[in-house]
Order: C-alpha cells, then structure tokens, then sequence
C-alpha cells in the first residue's frame, strides 16, 4: 500500500472516531442520566428512544446566532473553542486501538505526547475567559487554571508509575507488558490517573469552572451557537480520551481473556465504553465539590498517593 493511502486512511479513522464516539458517549449520558434519575427524557426524535436527539441539538447549534460580545477581543474568543478541541483529536491519533497497526500513528513517546497536548486545554480556558470581557468569566478561567494546573501533577505521576512498570513511554508498548495482576498492584495509580482525568476535563463533581449555579456557566458564559457546542463536543471527547487512557494504562488495552488478538479493537471499545459509564455515574450521584474541598484533594490525597506509588514501583523494579 502506498504511504500516502495509509496515511490517509489512518487520519481518516481517526477523525470518524474523534466525529462518532463523543456522539455515542453524550447520547449514552443523556440515556444514562434518564434512567438513573427516573425521568423519560426526549423520546421523539429519530424514533426508537429518541436516538437522535443529540444530532437535533447539534442542528439547533448550527443554526443559532453566532453571538460575540462587543468589549470582547474577538480573534481570541473566537479561536478559543478550537484550541480545546485540537488537544483531543491529537491525543486520539497516538492511542492504539488494537495491536500492531491499530492505531493513527505510533509514537516511542506515546505518553509523554498526550499528557502534553492534554494539558493544552487550560490555554483554552484563559483564552475563553479573558477574552470574554465578563467577570463571571474571568472568574471561571481563573479556577479552571488553579485546577487543571493542580491536577496535572497527579495525573502524570500516575502515568509515570505504570511507564516506569512497563519500562517504555510508548502506549502500545505499555499494554503488550501489561500483566493481570497488575490490577492490584497498580490500582492506586489507576484510582489516582482517573480521579485526576476527571478534574482535567472538568467532569462533574469537578466542575468548579462551570459552576451553574455561581457563574452562570463560568467561562463558557458568552459563548453562543456553533462555538457553544464545539466546547461541549471537546467535554465529550475529553471522556473518550481520559476513558481511552485509563484502558490503556491500566486495563490491559486491547488484551482480553481469550487471548484472540483479531478482537483486541472490540476489548478495548467495550473498556472505553465502561469507563465512560462510571464517568457518566460518577456526574449523576456526587455533588460538586468546593474550591477548598477541590484543592484540598489534589494535593493532600492524590499527590501523597501517587508519590507513594511511584516509591513502591521503583522499589519492585529495583528488585525484580
């Protein structure tokens, strides 16, 4: 096969799934939600449970008044929408969906990659934020800073436990030395990585930026349309990226109990889907947590135990 036809068909699967997965994941989450708080929901549109109700809102978006504030610094809060969801659809590219070339391109330093794009989105944020010219706003981009840069902290530790059991920074590497057992002895990276991913992409009951209930809808307040639903669609992505890194990490990725390597992409879409559901479970059933509260789990809770963490995998390192 020519490398200019690879190449096209690996970009191509990767946008099919950076357009369809979110999509999944939010119908998934309104149906989810629905049930868990014994409520109905839209039921109308497309038919069958109201399955399409997510590609309705979406045309609903498109056809909104593209709204930019007057005192507003209109190439930055205009750009800002984008920037959040570039990170993701380059994330996407390196993470391997099964083994050998299911993947959009693999990289020796797969990780080290994504938690450096991941991290890109607090420069949305700001962006969002200061270019809004609202208080409420600014507000809300000043918390999402304070958390997202918290948090990274953690998140990467954590990551680098399981790197430094595998021995290797590449993400199909770490899953092909991934062993069951490593369910226990990693699960405290696992429970550390995931709690973390939570609070990068702003999941509730990490949503302090957001907070509805304080700052109308935080930095994202202005935004109106298309560029209101670009946000949300980089939320949904965000889950399919931190669910897709959890599996990867810490799941075993592709490996399944029957050792059939031609089902690895359907082992590792149904780990995906299953996290995204505690994702989803986790929004439904605990409130959202206060700054001090936020702050306070970061670095008394999560930073000491990814620490710790790291020590002991080293020390089984050293002695194996």
């Amino acid at each position: 096969m020519p490398l200019w036809l690879e190449l096209t068909l690996r970009v191509a699967g990767v946008l099919a799934a950076f357009l369809v997965l979110p999509l999944v994941v939010g119908q998934a989450e309104h149906k989810v939600m629905a049930h868990m708080q014994g409520r109905l929901g839209p039921m109308y549109a497309g038919g069958f449970h109201g399955w399409a109700q997510l590609v309705a809102d979406g045309i609903k978006f498109v056809q909104k008044e593209d709204v930019t504030p007057r005192e507003a610094d209109r190439p930055v809060f205009r750009l800002a929408p984008v920037v959040a969801l570039v990170p993701y659809l380059l994330a996407l590219l390196v993470i391997p969906l099964g083994p050998g070339d299911l993947v959009g391109q693999p990289l020796d330093i797969g990780l080290f990659f994504v938690l450096a794009v991941v991290g890109v989105g607090v420069v949305a944020v700001l962006m969002s934020a200061w270019a809004s010219a609202n208080k409420y706003s600014l507000l809300g981009g000043l918390r999402g800073a304070a958390q997202l840069l918290g948090y990274e902290l953690p998140l990467v530790l954590a990551a680098a436990s399981v790197a430094m059991a595998a021995g290797t920074l590449s993400l199909s590497g770490i899953v092909e030395a991934w062993r069951p057992w490593w369910l226990l002895w990693q699960a405290p990276a696992m429970v550390v990585f995931f709690v973390a991913g939570l609070a990068e992409i702003r999941r509730p009951p990490f949503d302090m930026p957001i907070a509805d209930s304080e700052l109308v809808f935080g930095y994202m307040t202005e935004y109106t349309g298309l560029r209101f639903a670009f946000f949300l669609l980089a939320e949904y992505v965000g889950i399919v990226v931190i669910a897709a890194l959890t599996t990867v990490l810490f799941l075993g990725g592709w490996q399944g109990p029957f050792g059939d390597a031609y089902l690895g992409w359907l082992w590792t879409l149904l780990k995906v889907f299953a996290v995204s559901f505690v994702i989803i479970w986790l929004r439904v059933s605990y409130p959202r947590l206060r700054e001090d509260q936020l702050q306070r789990l970061c670095w008394l809770v999560l930073v000491p135990v990814a620490l710790g963490q790291l020590v002991l995998t080293a020390a089984v390192r050293v002695v194996t």
